[in-house]
């Protein structure tokens, strides 16, 4: 069983790599621009005019500023809403970047992918410890009454809400422990943690996505796959810090490390 746990680790770790040096990954962001921010609508290095009016942002361009919208050659006005699709499907494009509508909490925006990015290029890999059975532990979700949310600090210095669905209880090497949790869409939990090697070997925070629990709340804490979150691979993401109460004073000495 630990072979095939070592093996299936192997394989998401590959898998990671494949999608963060994908042409469209995270490596690839080199801009998050809010549009509130530029009220006569010009964003950096971006041509055509972008306009929120509270339902989406509206998009006014010319054929000479070469943007595409659809896949096809744009000119006149456009309301966009924000993309839900991979990134590499934005509805529009400056040559190969594309051109990502985003919102959070009623504030539009607009980020950049550009294959070619620095970061890109320079990509080398991500420091991972091996795979260790001793770091994935039995768990159990216990859900909040109601959906709490939280005010936390964001990698881009604002502060924005984090909705947690409610505690993740565990015990590593004979201690209790919890974390405050998310639920996705698909059951499945995300925890945004810090422990004692946070800053230090590794990332100063990083992401957990526990399989969704099953009718008695029982689920696995894998730490083996703990990994960085998206602000470690580029600047302009918004990331959510640890809520309070996820800093663990353990050392946990699994999963991804840094990029390299």
């Amino acid at each position: 069983m630990t072979t095939e746990a070592a093996d299936a680790w192997k394989h998401w770790h590959e898998t990671r790599l494949d999608r963060v040096s994908a042409p469209y990954g995270p490596l690839a962001l080199t801009a998050t621009h809010w549009v509130e921010d530029h009220p006569d609508g010009r964003l950096p290095d971006i041509p055509g005019t972008w306009v929120a009016d509270g339902e989406g942002v509206v998009l006014t361009a010319g054929e000479a500023d070469g943007l595409s919208v659809d896949g096809r050659p744009f000119a006149g006005e456009v309301r966009l809403t924000a993309d839900r699709g991979p990134e590499a499907e934005a509805r529009v494009a400056l040559g190969e970047k594309r051109l990502v509508v985003l919102v959070r909490e009623g504030v539009w925006g607009v980020r950049v992918y550009d294959p070619g990015s620095a970061a890109r290029r320079a990509f080398k890999g991500i420091e991972a410890t091996p795979y260790d059975a001793r770091w994935s532990v039995p768990g159990r979700f216990t859900p909040y009454d109601d959906t709490r949310t939280v005010r936390v600090g964001n990698a881009d210095g604002r502060e924005r809400g984090l909705a947690l669905a409610g505690e993740l209880a565990f015990a590593l090497d004979g201690q209790e422990l919890t974390l405050r949790v998310a639920q996705q869409g698909d059951g499945l939990l995300w925890a945004v943690f810090a422990d004692a090697t946070s800053g230090g070997s590794s990332f100063r925070f990083r992401f957990l996505y526990p399989a969704a629990p099953d009718a008695e709340g029982r689920t696995t804490v894998d730490f083996n796959r703990a990994q960085l979150p998206p602000c470690a691979f580029a600047d302009h993401f918004v990331c959510p810090f640890p809520p309070p109460g996820n800093t663990l004073d353990v050392a946990i000495e699994a999963g991804e490390r840094a990029v390299s």
